[in-house]
């Protein structure tokens, strides 16, 4: 199936990508866990090596690599045993840049979009609030046109790269009696007046940043709104294929990492005389989720092509989304299992893959929601396209 979809140049950049990782990042990873600040020194390593312009246009600094060098990027991040850390790369690189790249003009461009390739200034895309998670219609954050400026005013939660990135992308209503048709994309500099932080204490994802961030009537210029005034939620929506097939993809990707780790584990591994991968009852949970696995990654790997390729597949990639986390999940529990107590110990990987998977069928929609859209597609035959 790795020669569908992936060239030499393609493999060239995987195992270039493993070496920088094992190098750079691995050695740090415990520290960040524990401190849940990723320090500034490997943004800019991403940064000079490229890897933040993979996807990115070549007049900002990019390399405008097809997007299975972003299936690369993503699968790799997850064998560091990270989703903080995965998670602050790839909301970096593929929310908040994802809108400076579509809606930003030029000057933003080379204000924002320019920086965050090299890895000088972070991002994060805010969105979610705390009264209304996945109904994103539903915001109360608002921006009023005063002279000059856009006052804004609300909160934002759970927001990745929340507390120590330079800028935040920002929706809010332009015109809240319009609904989610009231709806604009704004960038904001983290040190403008108003903007203030509170970091969050979660179960997973402990190396990543993690805010609520509240805004008091932060005064935004009117050159900072990114593309048109109310049209925030398509382009919200739009990309919403792009997130959910990253999460996609990030899920079969742990949960490949996952197995190996077990399979190695349960060869090493005598009970009764005889490894504990030669008997029936393992073996047979093995291959079952070893199946699910396969089959999700397939699915992920022709939705990236089909995405590649210009369609827009928010059907596919929601489902990818839905499906993969969801085995994901089980493949963690089923892997804990199999090494027993030593799978309960934090010294031991599968813990903490436990912990930050958990998160998959939650963040960025949630199951319930993402059930409802496919319901809404496969039952009533209702079409979503693109903004723009």
């Amino acid at each position: 199936m790795n020669k569908m979809y992936f060239t030499e140049e393609h493999e060239f950049f995987r195992k270039s990508f493993q070496d920088f990782l094992q190098k750079e990042v691995v050695p740090h990873i415990e520290k960040w866990e524990k401190t849940g600040h990723i320090e500034r020194f490997i943004w800019e390593k991403f940064g000079e090596m490229g890897y933040f312009g993979i996807f990115q246009p070549e007049e900002y600094g990019g390399m405008d690599l097809d997007l299975f060098y972003t299936v690369i990027f993503l699968e790799e991040l997850q064998k560091v045993n990270s989703g903080g850390f995965a998670a602050a790369m790839w909301a970096h690189a593929y929310l908040a840049m994802t809108h400076l790249k579509k809606e930003a003009n030029h000057e933003q461009k080379e204000k924002y979009l320019a920086p965050s390739i090299t890895g000088e200034k972070i991002g994060c895309l805010c969105i979610t609030e705390p009264f209304g998670g996945s109904d994103v219609s539903g915001m109360r954050s608002t921006a009023v046109k005063k002279g000059d400026y856009y006052i804004l005013n609300g909160s934002k939660t759970f927001i990745t790269n929340g507390i120590y990135s330079d800028y935040l992308i920002v929706a809010a209503k332009t015109a809240p009696e319009l609904g989610n048709k009231g709806i604009s994309i704004f960038v904001v500099d983290r040190d403008a007046k108003g903007v203030s932080a509170t970091k969050l204490d979660k179960l997973g994802w402990r190396a990543s940043d993690t805010g609520e961030i509240a805004f008091d009537n932060v005064e935004i210029p009117l050159g900072n709104l990114l593309g048109e005034e109310n049209a925030g939620f398509p382009y919200i929506m739009q990309h919403f294929a792009l997130e959910r097939l990253i999460m996609g993809v990030n899920a079969h990707a742990r949960s490949e990492f996952a197995l190996e780790y077990t399979i190695q584990y349960m060869k090493d591994r005598f009970a009764f005389g005889k490894s504990i991968s030669k008997f029936q009852a393992l073996r047979h949970r093995v291959a079952q989720i070893a199946s699910e696995i396969e089959v999700c990654k397939t699915f992920n790997y022709v939705t990236a092509k089909r995405l590649n390729d210009g369609e827009y597949v928010v059907k596919e990639a929601t489902m990818s989304k839905l499906i993969s986390t969801k085995v994901a999940d089980e493949v963690m529990t089923e892997c804990l299992q199999f090494l027993g107590g030593y799978g309960y110990m934090e010294d031991y990987p599968l813990a903490r893959l436990l912990r930050d998977s958990r998160l998959g069928p939650i963040g960025g929609g949630t199951s319930e929601i993402l059930r409802e859209i496919i319901a809404k597609m496969v039952i009533e035959g209702k079409e979503y396209k693109p903004a723009t």
